[in-house]
């Protein structure tokens, strides 16, 4: 409940900072950068926040003698950077290439079968994303562009502990969606864009496939409890160009 109530915080507060953002622009700046959207290709780069998430599938065997649920109890805001090229194909239809350094965190809670009782373990994460996105834009009103974007890339985490109990395998690939507005001010271009990334691989390494002597017995149901991580992760960036 906790994880779904910070989930829906996250996107009220993403959506509401869309709208604002919209308004203030249509309200108050009209014709800016006429003829932005006509070159070929331009660069830019992109500050933004994030919230990363498992979709956890648990081992369910028996560890001292319990079997135990796993879940992502909570969702901690992170970091995001990037550098933006764009490449325009149509009047209406774009390639971009995002490479985005990610900081972040996410907490798994444990809780054996039958018993109230909970324990947690936090994993740090440093994913570079490295997507390639085709957007769709829709025809420009005053200083107004509404967009849709989708596509995919490679994650290559930096930032993996070997001494936690959960090791993350360094190498993922994924497909992301999600839209935004382009907003043209006097001097810039400015995109705040929501996006929400599905993960393929299977990210967790399990005790058997690492050095793990260095972790204590109590800490290996950290693991142990897990029998498969798949990534997700939701984005809010503001893109200038």
């Amino acid at each position: 409940m906790k994880k779904i109530k910070m989930k829906n915080s996250f996107l009220k507060i993403s959506v509401f900072s869309l709208l604002i953002i919209g308004c203030f622009a249509k309200t108050n700046a009209q014709g800016n950068l006429p003829y932005v959207d006509d070159k070929i290709i331009r660069f830019g780069f992109a500050l933004g926040m994030n919230t990363m998430d498992f979709r956890v599938t648990e081992s369910l065997i028996e560890i001292d003698g319990k079997a135990h649920n796993a879940k992502v109890s909570q969702l901690k805001p992170g970091f995001s950077v990037g550098v933006t090229t764009d490449l325009r194909l149509h009047d209406y239809w774009n390639l971009r290439f995002v490479p985005m350094l990610h900081f972040g965190e996410r907490q798994i809670t444990y809780r054996a079968v039958g018993e109230t009782e909970t324990s947690t373990t936090s994993i740090a994460s440093i994913p570079i994303t490295i997507p390639i996105y085709l957007k769709y834009s829709a025809l420009r009103v005053g200083n107004f562009r509404p967009y849709l974007i989708g596509g995919g890339g490679a994650l290559i985490d930096v930032g993996r502990d070997f001494e936690k109990p959960v090791l993350l395998n360094p190498i993922d690939y994924f497909v992301e969606f999600g839209m935004g507005f382009d907003i043209y001010f006097s001097f810039f271009k400015l995109s705040p864009e929501l996006k929400f990334a599905l993960g393929f691989n299977d990210m967790l390494i399990p005790l058997d496939d690492r050095n793990s002597g260095f972790i204590s017995e109590s800490d290996k149901k950290y693991s142990n409890a897990l029998s498969k991580l798949t990534s997700r992760m939701l984005t809010l960036t503001f893109n200038f160009e």
